[in-house]
């Protein structure tokens, strides 16, 4: 007998019940890690840059995290919007598949797929031994991270339809093909007249043409001329909605649409990275230091400015000698260099 007295089980219909939290995970780990727009150069690059910019941060705390597990956290981060580690005493092995519990909000165990070769190995880990990076998290799912590409959906979706409709266009459309009208004339001589156009290119081929009405004789009404079969995508604009879909997919990334500028200069250039540096990537390192404090047991400091030369060297030094100059004055008047420091909030 069904112990219930209905036969169809009913759930809570709420955004925050168990069934819609199921449903939005899976909805953002499918959705959040394919995509054909991960294959476009635009996002590629973007990745590249989180990938290379983590990988040389300075790294405080910890020998764990080395250059190539912070190149497969950028990545990972960048295209999944998490990235794991089940920590060992050795090295952190990156996870190519979990799942998790929680309890509070909080992760509690975990279900790995460690990979290797001839197939992933399973392996269940408390939430001690992993080291759970995310980024875009919200209130509904903390425990869940959301790549940028998932974030930005509508834009994705519109850079992959245009340069899918660009490699259509350049892989299946006749270009350079040309329909050339020619007279009632039987199959085998138009044949023949095909093959004498192959292969003469940069040449004034001559044909004798005269138009036949079906039901008279000839009527030279006009001559023939060739029609281009060439599509014209002037009047589609493709050219400018492509910039302007890279430009929206790397302001997703954190990176001004400046750099990619044609017409871009050097303060440009730098002031890009400064801004894909400040804004986005050490605030990402902060989060990463944190979970690795505390996981690891260690005070873990990671820091991307300095390594990426991400700040004003001019206003750097001229900064120092004001510093130093203030100083002097102040020691030179009586007041102590830390309380003037502390009247302007400056701290290290």
């Amino acid at each position: 007998m069904w112990p219930f007295k209905s036969k169809t089980e009913t759930r809570a219909a709420s955004g925050t019940g168990y069934t819609a939290q199921m449903i939005q995970a899976r909805t953002a780990y499918i959705t959040g890690t394919s995509g054909r727009a991960e294959l476009t150069a635009t996002v590629q690059g973007a990745v590249t840059l989180w990938e290379n910019g983590l990988s040389v941060a300075d790294v405080e705390g910890t020998d764990l995290l080395t250059r190539r597990a912070l190149a497969i956290a950028g990545r990972m981060l960048a295209l999944r919007g998490e990235a794991l580690f089940y920590i060992t005493d050795e090295a952190l092995i990156p996870v190519s598949d979990w799942d998790l519990s929680t309890r509070l909000s909080r992760p509690t165990a975990y279900r790995l797929t460690l990979p290797d070769i001839g197939g992933g190995k399973s392996v269940t880990a408390l939430a001690g031994e992993v080291l759970h990076f995310r980024i875009g998290a919200d209130a509904i799912q903390p425990w869940f991270g959301t790549a940028p590409l998932k974030r930005s959906s509508l834009s994705a979706d519109l850079l992959e339809i245009i340069e899918r409709a660009l490699v259509e266009v350049y892989g299946d459309a006749p270009l350079g093909s040309s329909i050339v009208p020619m007279p009632e004339t039987p199959e085998t001589d138009l044949a023949d007249i095909a093959r004498g156009f192959r292969g003469s290119r940069g040449k004034v081929l001559v044909r004798e043409s005269v138009q036949v009405q079906a039901a008279g004789g000839p009527a030279p009404a006009q001559d023939w001329r060739a029609n281009d079969l060439t599509p014209d995508l002037s009047k589609a604009l493709l050219d400018k909605t492509l910039d302007q879909a890279r430009d929206q997919i790397n302001a997703t990334f954190g990176i001004l649409p400046g750099l990619n500028n044609k017409a871009t200069t050097g303060p440009m250039v730098r002031e890009a990275q400064r801004h894909l540096a400040s804004w986005t990537l050490q605030p990402m390192a902060e989060g990463m230091a944190e979970e690795a404090t505390d996981k690891l047991g260690n005070t873990v400091t990671l820091d991307v400015m300095r390594p990426l030369q991400a700040f004003d060297s001019g206003g750097r030094a001229r900064t120092v000698t004001a510093l130093v100059k203030a100083l002097a004055e102040a020691k030179a008047a009586g007041v102590d260099p830390a309380t003037a420091l502390h009247l302007v909030d400056w701290q290290e």
